[in-house]
């Protein structure tokens, strides 16, 4: 499964940078996101 991720901007919560994925480098970026505080926007990316 794919994942779309979009790193959000702390001042106003926009989309600063966009990545599709899979499972397992969402779980990497998840676990550096959390140890630095960047807010992450992930969802499923839609099938083609």
């Amino acid at each position: 499964m794919r994942f779309e991720i979009l790193r959000l901007d702390d001042q106003q919560g926009s989309a600063t940078d966009r990545l599709i994925a899979d499972a397992e480098t969402v779980r990497r970026l998840v676990a550096a996101a959390a140890l630095t505080g960047e807010r992450l926007y992930i969802r499923p990316c839609q099938s083609v």
